[in-house]
């Protein structure tokens, strides 16, 4: 079987979790991520050598590699000292060594390739040190990934301070897809990032290649309240321009009610309602399962379940 072309748009934890699920399966992967995270580690390392953020980028490499459980004990190790070390895992500073060895982050996730053997590509979104502002629902504007996702008063809009000029190899990524999948994840801060990009938005325009979405699982304070899968569908339509979300998939397992109030209680986060009437008004298909899973207490999507559901609708 000839692999299936997928530009896979996210960042963070949620699509470092799809992408170990669908490099088991027989696509070929373009990653494409954000670079606008400024916390931790990765603030401190854009300030000081003026580059764009590492941290979901070295997340992605490890989900993608051939031995992700031991590349990720390294590439996750993090410093524990009293010097300017301190917090850094290692895989950012491999990260920023090799940018530096090659003049750009793209050549020098290349470079880390010949040493992982990457079952897919990583592209980072733009070559560009971006910003991420936040338009916040009482009408404050809010500088910085990590201040947005740390302020709860509600996201209305995110743009970029000055404009990105995307990466080449993510334009061509997305022109040869056979389907753009938007992972799970925060919307606001890890997919829409991608989407604001004007040539970005433009190439998937011209696309013909199915848009799936594989919907969280629970929603996000400040970022998706209150949000059904319709809502979620909606909020990415507004930004995909003339393009719309041609099916989502949706976890329809029960989680125990004791999780839920877990959730709910220490973490402001409810179960995203399925309310498959407005959902078919939108005209996605819905694709479902008992797709979720729970891992040191904590709810995550079945990788492999998710992986299979895409595989599944791209062949029907």
């Amino acid at each position: 079987m000839k692999p299936i072309k997928v530009a896979v748009l996210g960042g963070g934890t949620g699509m470092s979790t799809l992408l170990k699920g669908l490099k088991r399966l027989p696509f070929d992967i373009s990653a494409v991520v954000s670079v606008c995270d400024d916390g931790k580690s990765t603030g401190r390392l854009r300030e000081e050598f003026n580059t764009l953020a590492v941290g979901d980028i070295r997340k992605v490499l490890i989900s993608l590699s051939s031995d992700d459980e031991n590349v990720g004990k390294v590439f996750d190790y993090r410093f524990d000292t009293c010097s300017d070390l301190n917090g850094h895992p290692l895989g950012n500073l491999l990260l920023i060594g090799a940018n530096d060895i090659t003049g750009n982050m793209s050549d020098g996730i290349e470079l880390l390739n010949s040493l992982l053997k990457l079952k897919g590509k990583v592209l980072p979104l733009t070559e560009d040190n971006v910003v991420l502002m936040g338009k916040m629902e009482d009408g404050s504007v809010v500088e910085g990934e990590h201040n947005i996702t740390e302020d709860h008063r509600g996201i209305l809009d995110v743009y970029y301070k000055e404009k990105p000029e995307a990466n080449l190899k993510v334009l061509e990524a997305i022109r040869k897809a056979d389907a753009i999948i938007l992972s799970m994840g925060s919307l606001f801060t890890s997919i829409i990032p991608n989407l604001i990009c004007d040539e970005v938005r433009k190439e998937i325009e011209k696309s013909s290649a199915k848009i799936i979405y594989v919907c969280n699982i629970m929603t996000q304070p400040g970022e998706t309240d209150d949000f059904s899968v319709s809502h979620h569908i909606k909020l990415l339509n507004k930004y995909l321009g003339k393009r719309k979300v041609d099916a989502v998939i949706v976890n329809n397992g029960k989680i125990s009610p004791e999780l839920i109030d877990k959730y709910s209680s220490s973490e402001q986060k409810d179960v995203v309602d399925i309310d498959y009437e407005n959902i078919e008004k939108l005209g996605a298909k819905v694709i479902e399962g008992d797709l979720a899973t729970i891992e040191n207490g904590f709810i995550r999507h079945n990788a492999l379940k998710v992986s299979i559901k895409i595989l599944s609708y791209l062949l029907d």
